[in-house]
């Protein structure tokens, strides 16, 4: 019993042993593989496709001004999404042949006006719309198209005068258009705003519908905007998300109406492309 016990006591029991080495030898081959792909991505998300979509061809001077609009207390506002070049007058009546109504300035009476439009539901096609900044200047003019009987839904667009940024004669307006989907008072001010749909091609996509139904668009062109985003936010917190161009409209001169439909300047192949893909993932984005 005693060999027994000493033989037992002396035995070295053989255990599965992995080295450090061993472990690195496993796991390095996969954990390449992950480093590769998000350097992969990184590269092709915020270098290589934004360089292959950005253009400027139709308008040079638009490439280095900014695209987003900011809030009073200077935070990101909503993007620059259009365009129209025109004079004022040719501006406010285009867009007054397009059914969209002048937004009244913000006063205690006109925001009154709002509350009672939401409570009440009663119209009020123009109803004021917040300030937003672009260059450190609040929009010259704003419009909007009333849906339904309250100012709860309505299609609006600031625009800001910007004749140094035009490649025609007339004068380039630069615009935030965007749907403003319900209110609530604002947690910076007190005051009653509006939250924004996150979808902001499909507004761009129906004021320049709209006037073209009033033969008032000449041709369009489009530059890079933003930028393509899949999770914009703006200063009041709302989600957007948009292929990134900005639309530009010119408009007929003397507001005479146009017989045919605007013509459209090509984009590069890469934009088009770009596009294509947009539609499917804007599918699945709403």
């Amino acid at each position: 019993m005693f060999v027994e016990k000493f033989a037992i006591e002396n035995t070295t029991l053989e255990m599965p042993h992995f080295s450090l080495s061993t472990s690195a030898a496993f796991f390095l081959p996969g954990l390449l593989v992950l480093v590769t792909l998000l350097g992969v991505y990184l590269l092709l998300a915020y270098l290589v496709l934004p360089a292959w979509w950005r253009h400027y061809e139709h308008n040079p001077k638009l490439e280095h001004s900014p695209k987003i609009t900011q809030t009073a207390e200077g935070l990101p506002g909503d993007p620059l999404n259009v365009g129209l070049i025109g004079t004022q007058t040719e501006v406010v009546q285009a867009l007054l042949c397009a059914g969209w109504h002048p937004a009244d300035p913000i006063t205690l009476r006109s925001s009154a006006g709002i509350v009672k439009s939401v409570l009440l539901k009663r119209s009020y096609a123009s109803a004021p719309v917040s300030n937003l900044y672009y260059c450190g200047r609040q929009q010259d003019l704003a419009f909007e198209l009333s849906v339904g009987n309250s100012a709860k839904q309505r299609h609006h667009v600031r625009l800001w005068h910007s004749s140094d940024l035009s490649n025609e004669e007339r004068p380039l307006w630069l615009g935030s258009v965007t749907f403003d989907s319900w209110v609530e008072l604002s947690h910076y001010t007190g005051q009653i705003t509006h939250h924004i749909d996150a979808d902001i091609d499909k507004e761009r996509e129906t004021l320049l519908q709209n006037l073209e139904q009033a033969h008032q668009l000449v041709s369009v062109y489009q530059v890079t905007g933003v930028g393509a985003t899949l999770q914009g936010r703006n200063g009041g917190g709302d989600r957007y998300y948009t292929d990134g161009e900005l639309t530009v409209g010119i408009l007929s001169a003397n507001n005479q109406a146009q017989p045919h439909a605007p013509t459209h300047a090509p984009n590069p192949v890469s934009v088009k492309i770009k596009h294509r893909l947009w539609l499917q993932l804007r599918t699945w984005l709403k």
